[in-house]
């Protein structure tokens, strides 16, 4: 069931942490010293190298963090073998023939997962950032001081450091759960077998995206959310528009519903679950726990360096993303609420200006898009309606359904559709939600609209080819042009 030491899986291992490395001697001071190697500690070595100064990045495991390894690009990889799958059974839908005999080959899959996140890891390698002159460290750091890290029996120095250790699996606390044995996005990509029958703890992105890709690879997959609805950050048609899709898929998912406990019988896992009062039980065959993740701070000698801290929220960081010492900065999932990777990034590249270049680049001023790739894809940008009005912010919204884009209908993709949000009176987009095949490339041209600062009315004017599913965007700029020229008459 676990991933075998294969070529790819070697190649992976000698890239983010090869088996014979030996840690450079280090310098007598560092000018930024980082503390992990994710998405956050690449982006900000990367950055940090390029002023010139003299940079330190130290990895407890395996560099690539949870994006690479565990995360957005094994997740996406087997997304997209799902998707095959399920048109393949749908071929008829698109004027072709179904085939005869469609057979899962699971163990294909995983390989064809684990090709790719070896051929990425290129750009993570300890060889990489060796030639941009960064030294790269392996070990278990801790903060002996203001201005100190030890690190295996020795001592760094630094005039600044970046906290960058990113978050870890949230496990329920779930009487039995332990004993019966569970997954996480931490070691679910070692499977080589596909379980028969699986149970989903949690309806956020990440047990969405895997129950979906699960249940088209054919596992009979139940998804058990506590709360009332899932993805409970996006708009409600939203979220609905991604049921349908699930029970198009045969995924079962039971809202307002706590798993209490959990057995093992005769080879199979028992799950005890209450709803309103009412006792149940399924049998499954493994379990997945996607109730989100908690900010990596143990071992850190957070205390020890004058840094604020606390288990839910992990490290406190000011606008600039500077904590109580002033020599010390963090970003990425260690500090924001927001885990997304193009947050680690972002936010990566402002704490290295702040830090080294007396930046004065702050957190609130970010425009942050964020895709949840199910099929269809659920992308939002900007303020939701709800917040909009919680700041007596008026609001026009200006909706195009994609069953009424020519491309989208070609596609047989016409579930979803295009919302932008913009002040009310005027074209100052305040946001957009957009559910779509392809949603996740679509948000970014109104990210951009956005972050430049261009009206709703102006997007009318930006020409796409044709015919492509884009053209909502285009549809809903003209009928915010129209609403200008009704008002003004």
């Amino acid at each position: 069931m676990t991933t075998p030491r294969d070529e790819a899986e070697q190649q992976r291992l000698n890239h983010l942490h090869p088996p014979n490395w030996c840690n450079p001697t280090p310098v007598a001071r560092y000018d930024l010293v980082i503390l992990g190697g994710g998405t956050t500690g690449l982006v900000a070595a990367h950055a940090a190298a390029a002023l010139g100064v003299k940079v330190a990045l130290i990895e407890r495991h395996l560099l690539g963090g949870n994006c690479l390894n565990i995360g957005c690009v094994p997740s996406k990889a087997l997304i997209r073998t799902s998707r095959l799958y399920a048109e393949m059974r749908n071929a008829e839908h698109f004027g072709a023939q179904a085939p005869a005999d469609i057979r899962v080959d699971f163990a294909a899959v995983m390989q064809r997962m684990r090709d790719i996140r070896a051929r990425l890891s290129r750009t993570s390698s300890v060889h990489e950032l060796g030639a941009a002159g960064v030294d790269v460290f392996f070990g278990d750091a801790r903060f002996i001081g203001t201005d100190a890290l030890q690190l295996n029996g020795g001592t760094l120095r630094f005039r600044k450091a970046l906290i960058a250790t990113g978050a870890q699996p949230d496990i329920p606390s779930i009487d039995g759960l332990v004993a019966a044995g569970y997954f996480t996005n931490a070691d679910v990509f070692d499977l080589t077998e596909l379980p028969r029958r699986l149970l989903v703890i949690g309806g956020g992105p990440l047990g969405c995206e895997m129950a979906q890709a699960f249940s088209r690879f054919g596992a009979r997959t139940t998804i058990v959310q506590n709360w009332p609805l899932f993805l409970p950050r996006e708009e409600r048609d939203a979220a609905q528009l991604v049921s349908d899709a699930f029970a198009r898929d045969g995924i079962e998912v039971r809202l307002n519903t706590e798993v209490v406990s959990v057995r093992v019988d005769d080879g199979q896992k028992i799950v005890h679950l209450v709803s309103d009062d009412y006792h149940s039980t399924i049998a499954v065959d493994a379990i997945l726990t996607g109730t989100g993740r908690v900010p990596s701070i143990d071992g850190l000698g957070l205390e020890a360096a004058g840094v604020d801290f606390d288990r839910d929220h992990g490290v406190h960081v000011n606008d600039f993303l500077r904590t109580s010492n002033r020599r010390i900065y963090a970003a990425g999932d260690v500090c924001l609420e927001r885990k997304f990777n193009d947050m680690a990034d972002a936010t990566a590249r402002m704490a290295v200006r702040n830090a080294l270049q007396f930046g004065r680049q702050r957190l609130s001023k970010l425009t942050i898009p964020w895709c949840t790739y199910t099929d269809p894809e659920v992308a939002h940008v900007g303020m939701y309606v709800r917040q909009a009005r919680e700041r007596d912010i008026p609001v026009k919204t200006f909706t195009v359904l994609m069953h009424d884009v020519d491309r989208a209908v070609a596609d047989s993709e016409e579930a979803g559709f295009v919302k932008i949000h913009v002040k009310e009176g005027s074209d100052h987009i305040l946001g957009a939600t957009i559910v779509a095949r392809h949603a996740g490339e679509m948000i970014s041209e109104i990210t951009l609209a956005m972050v430049a600062g261009v009206g709703l009315r102006t997007l009318s004017r930006v020409m796409h080819p044709y015919p492509t599913q884009a053209q909502a965007i285009t549809k809903a700029a003209d009928a915010c042009v129209r609403a200008s020229r009704e008002r003004e008459t």
